[in-house]
């Protein structure tokens, strides 16, 4: 017994210190050292469970982006996972919504982008790690008669194939199912697309995604780099034309003046668009035309500077999906317009969307920002004193999903403990703001700071040794070009390697002027060129005392 809990015990003080870092932000360094991880693991990957949520089913899209944020702590649990989820995938190409094991009873839906993030944890493993040999295992499919067109989904233990095939396999059939277009050259968006609230716009079948969009050529991105390491050079030929065809789609129905529209619902009318009397402006279309690299340079600047001025609140803190919230529009967007205006997905801050946004503001090279929708999402900045924490009303030390946005709950935290926020949040504090990212094995180091940072140290520990970073901005720049000396010698690239004899290597980074042009060395947009809405009226300012 005591052996055992010694075990776990060590388990967890690994896990926990694989990166540790200290920044000149306390709040920062707490959430990052310890429990965003934390809640990744035991809410998240462990029980699939929280206080809001007890189901205990492993959602197809939930905890494949969940494991990515262990790449660096447990990259074996990642890879496991990712042969999990392969083998609920139907032959056609489609996948489980969720599953509950151990008898893997689940349910088959028209959702249109769970079975894509199959490719995309695959990609993003395999070019952070460097391990190739896992697109060549092998999982089987599930095997079933597809939904006849009176079926909205189907609940069932579904039989197994008999055969078996490659994880690279498994990913091109994602693919080829989700290549499904409309109209306007863009993807279907079936019974929702990662915001499964709007499960009417696209219901009959016609209605288009623009975040799928550009989420789909992401996923198609990272398939081509498998494919390249494959030896495909006919999929890469494919695949490159299908995403240049979707990019081309995009800005030709997508751009709305000022962003990027949301979504094209079945009777061609647009959803994110300022011509709307509700959700005018939606974040994800706007981060993910970044994420994505694919969106048009000078229209990114645009629709990232719109998000910041309409959905990041300054009175508030707050980082919102969308705004104005549904209300009393004729229009149904689906069950989404069920929660009160500012709720959840209904115009509050959803987290994960919050996180992608913070992703999108340090790949622009925006530290500022980057950190501010930083500071939204953590629970510490919401919990200083005993009026905030009194507002807020939940853990000061887990990620809520939401928090509230409207008048007279906002500030008030929701669904805590279980939430896809965790993991992202991690990502864009390790990955993106301190810019500590793998690549191949390696550490790219590439940060973002807040300008009045000047430093941080970090520390990251392998089985096989340690890197002990040294960061240093002494002018203040947050982003641009980076020197690298290691154990006293200077090292060309970015990149280092981890030691593999058991030693520590001291890593010494200093930030210097950009010498090219580089979107990651970029000033913030300036305040004279944020966007101005044509009719978005302006939030309610809160009359809650803070």
């Amino acid at each position: 017994m005591e052996r055992a809990l010694d075990s776990h015990r060590q388990a967890w003080i690994y896990r926990l210190g694989a990166v540790r870092v200290k920044s000149p932000d306390a709040a920062f360094d707490i959430m990052v050292n310890r429990w965003l991880l934390y809640q990744t693991m035991s809410s998240r990957v462990l029980a699939r469970a929280g206080f809001y949520q007890a189901g205990g089913a492993v959602g197809f899209r939930d905890q494949l982006q969940d494991v990515l944020a262990l790449l660096h702590a447990d990259p074996a649990r990642a890879r496991r996972h990712i042969l999990t989820a392969a083998a609920r995938q139907f032959e056609e190409g489609d996948v489980l919504h969720w599953w509950h094991p151990p008898l893997d009873r689940g349910v088959r839906t028209r959702c249109s982008d769970d079975l894509l993030w199959l490719p995309f944890a695959a990609s993003t493993y395999v070019m952070a790690t460097g391990d190739d040999t896992i697109l060549s295992e092998t999982a089987p499919f599930l095997r079933a008669a597809p939904l006849s067109a009176d079926e909205k989904d189907r609940y069932a233990r579904f039989d197994r194939t008999s055969f078996r095939r490659s994880i690279f396999e498994h990913c091109e059939r994602a693919l080829d199912r989700g290549f499904n277009l409309g109209a306007h050259g863009l993807p279907l968006m079936g019974s929702g697309d990662w915001n499964d609230g709007m499960d009417r716009v696209g219901e009959h079948g016609r209605g288009e995604s623009l975040w799928l969009a550009w989420f789909m050529i992401a996923t198609i991105k990272g398939f081509v780099g498998l494919c390249e390491r494959q030896d495909r050079n006919d999929l890469v030929e494919r695949w490159t034309k299908r995403a240049l065809d979707l990019q081309h789609a995009v800005e030709e129905s997508g751009w709305d003046g000022e962003w990027y529209l949301r979504a094209i619902d079945d009777d061609d009318r647009p959803w994110g668009s300022a011509t709307n009397d509700e959700c005018q402006i939606d974040s994800i279309a706007q981060s993910w035309a970044v994420l994505s690299e694919a969106g048009d340079p000078k229209r990114v600047q645009q629709a990232m500077a719109a998000a910041a001025h309409h959905l990041i609140g300054e009175d508030d803190r707050l980082v919102r999906l969308l705004w104005p919230a549904f209300d009393t529009t004729p229009r149904e967007p689906g069950y989404i317009k069920a929660y009160p205006p500012g709720i959840r997905e209904n115009g509050g801050q959803y987290s994960h969307a919050a996180a992608w946004l913070g992703i999108a503001f340090a790949r622009l090279g925006e530290g500022e920002r980057a950190k501010e929708v930083f500071d939204g999402i953590n629970p510490v900045t919401h919990s200083r004193n005993r009026n905030d924490a009194e507002l807020y009303r939940i853990e000061p030390y887990v990620l809520a999903a939401d928090i509230a946005g409207n008048a007279p709950h906002v500030g008030r935290g929701g669904w805590s403990w279980y939430t896809g926020a965790a993991a992202w949040t991690w990502r864009l504090a390790v990955e993106h703001i301190l810019g500590l990212r793998l690549m191949g094995g390696d550490l790219l180091i590439s940060p973002c700071l807040p300008k009045a940072w000047k430093n941080f140290e970090a520390r990251l520990t392998r089985p096989s040794g340690a890197l002990i970073i040294h960061v240093e901005d002494p002018d203040g720049l947050g982003a641009g070009d980076v020197t690298i000396t290691i154990d006293g010698k200077r090292r060309v690239g970015k990149t280092v390697a981890f030691p593999t004899d058991g030693t520590a290597r001291q890593v010494r980074v200093l930030i210097r002027p950009a010498r090219t042009e580089d979107p990651r060395g970029s000033e913030d947009i300036p305040k004279e060129k944020r966007a101005k809405s044509r009719a978005i009226p302006s939030r309610p300012k809160s009359d809650i005392t803070h």
